[in-house]
């Protein structure tokens, strides 16, 4: 029942007008459906939000339940969740077609390739909810805070374009901090190892994501960092 169910999910990802995705990472291109290739680079808010509003990326977005809640919450924003599993898209996809969010899409693809399909001051800012904290010391540079992933960012972003790390894991979060502090043109704007302690210090922090849920529940605390890296 799970593998049918998975890959009834990967047959409405073909059908669905918001979704892109890049199966092939040796030989990367940007499919929109089954068989439609298309250039999407530079050209996101024209082509596919038809419009000229910021950009914002909801990076290892997972269910996409960030892309969802912010794209409600600002709708004179332009919001895409980014993630290489096209199961976890389809949810926060299917919700943001069926509430008509027009503003919400999402792409399918591996982060470290995020470059290939966005142009040079594309984006305004970046969200990183949640990632894999890849523990072990051999994956650091797996890290989306790594400075392998920072120097992506750096080709895509505009000047001044703030990103946000919220985690629940304490190592990536002394991790981020690290390599801020050695990467350069870094700015921390603002850090916390323990939002819920006392008022968000951002409203777009109260949205929860499924697996905040799920730290919550288990008692751990939630972790938040924003910064600029130009």
């Amino acid at each position: 029942m799970g593998k049918k169910n998975k890959l009834k999910k990967f047959e409405d990802l073909l059908s669905y007008p918001n979704v892109y995705e890049n199966y092939d990472p040796k030989f990367p291109k940007l499919l929109l459906g089954k068989d439609l290739e298309v250039d999407m680079k530079g050209k996101w808010a024209n082509a596919h939000f038809k419009n000229n509003n910021p950009i914002i990326l909801e990076l290892a977005c997972g269910r996409g339940e960030y892309t969802e809640a912010l794209a409600q919450a600002y709708p004179d924003q332009n919001f895409i969740g980014v993630d290489v599993k096209g199961a976890r898209i389809w949810q926060g996809a299917t919700n943001t077609l069926e509430n008509s969010q027009h503003n919400a899409a999402f792409l399918r693809t591996r982060i470290e390739q995020i470059s290939l399909f966005f142009d040079a001051k594309e984006v305004d800012s970046i969200w990183i909810t949640f990632p894999d904290p890849f523990l072990r010391e051999s994956k650091e540079n797996k890290r989306l805070t790594s400075s392998r992933f920072l120097d992506q960012y750096q080709k895509i972003i505009k000047k001044g374009a703030e990103i946000h790390l919220k985690t629940d894991d304490t190592t990536l979060y002394e991790f981020t901090l690290e390599t801020l502090k050695n990467y350069k043109n870094a700015n921390i704007i603002y850090q916390n190892n323990d939002i819920y302690a006392s008022e968000l210090a951002f409203d777009e922090l109260k949205y929860k994501t499924h697996y905040e849920k799920e730290h919550l529940a288990d008692g751990r605390k939630i972790k938040y960092i924003r910064f600029t890296i130009n």
